[in-house]
């Protein structure tokens, strides 16, 4: 003879979709974005790097952590447009947009390389209404360097 609690049927409930409700057990975890906080950074440090074949401009906190930054490349200049003068004041300028919302007022410059771009990037940061407190340039340069080869003998 059969148990009668297991021949009764359970009442029926009604089902939501399965897409909706997690199962038993599981904990349906939504996922959330983090808004970016721009804290004011009132002094910050220019990094303009002026290579024969590009310019690249990064603004960083005096801490080192980078706000923004741009490159002629990224600016739409493309092969030899991209190592202009133009095409480095035009990066500088988007560069300083780009960090407007940071509420930057003055600025250290550390230039780097020997293209063609060095002066220009600099007025166009003049231009984007930016203080310049000094301009550092820290383009490396060798003292002494490696040991030259030793002289053919026949």
């Amino acid at each position: 003879m059969a148990d009668p609690k297991e021949s009764t049927p359970a009442p029926k409930t009604p089902e939501a979709p399965a897409a909706s409700a997690p199962a038993d057990g599981e904990v349906k975890v939504a996922k959330v974005r983090k808004k970016k906080i721009k804290h004011a950074v009132p002094k910050a440090r220019v990094c303009i790097r002026a290579g024969e074949n590009n310019t690249i401009v990064t603004f960083t906190d005096l801490n080192g952590n980078k706000l923004g930054g741009s490159s002629s490349g990224s600016c739409g200049f493309k092969g030899t447009r991209k190592s202009t003068p133009y095409a480095a004041k035009v990066t500088a300028e988007k560069a300083s947009e780009l960090v407007q919302g940071y509420g930057i007022e003055s600025v250290t410059v550390e230039v780097k390389g020997l293209g063609p771009g060095r002066e220009q990037a600099i007025r166009g940061l003049q231009s984007a209404g930016l203080n310049l407190d000094a301009i550092v340039d820290t383009t490396p340069i060798p003292h002494g360097g490696c040991r030259p080869t030793g002289r053919r003998r026949v």
